[in-house]
């Protein structure tokens, strides 16, 4: 099995935790939605993951570090909490999810000075948009 195809969950819980689903019908087959480098070096994933990718799985080890289970969907917003800039490109990973551009990769990022994106970014709603989606137990219903 390809290694695009192995993981295709996380791919598809980032697309709707980034809201990149929506307007979209077709989305879950629509690679232009979210390629594989938003997380890996080569354009079929696997191995080797570019710098957003190597943040993500540091979020994952220090979670298990740390006795719990991380959820991707958790660790990704955490990385996105967390401010950084991955690629180094002076962009924050969290503007590059709002302004559709790879996080990953410092050939890649916004068009829009930082300062626009960041007050757009803002009036968006910021980091929290990312959030997870809190999901209900039937006990909590």
């Amino acid at each position: 099995m390809p290694a695009a195809l192995a993981m295709p969950r996380y791919r598809s819980q980032a697309i709707q935790q980034f809201h990149y689903d929506e307007g979209n019908p077709l989305w879950e087959l629509d690679r232009r939605v979210m390629a594989c480098t938003f997380c890996h070096v080569n354009v079929g994933g696997g191995a080797p993951w570019n710098p957003f990718g190597e943040a993500i799985r540091a979020g994952f080890k220090a979670d298990a570090e740390a006795g719990q289970q991380g959820k991707f969907p958790d660790v990704l917003y955490a990385v996105l909490k967390a401010d950084g800039d991955a690629d180094g490109d002076g962009y924050p990973d969290a503007l590059e999810v709002f302004a559709h551009t790879l996080p990953g990769d410092p050939e890649s990022k916004p068009s829009k000075p930082l300062a626009d994106l960041k007050a757009e970014f803002a009036v968006a709603g910021g980091v929290a948009q990312y959030a997870p989606k809190v999901q209900n137990s039937p006990a909590t219903r």
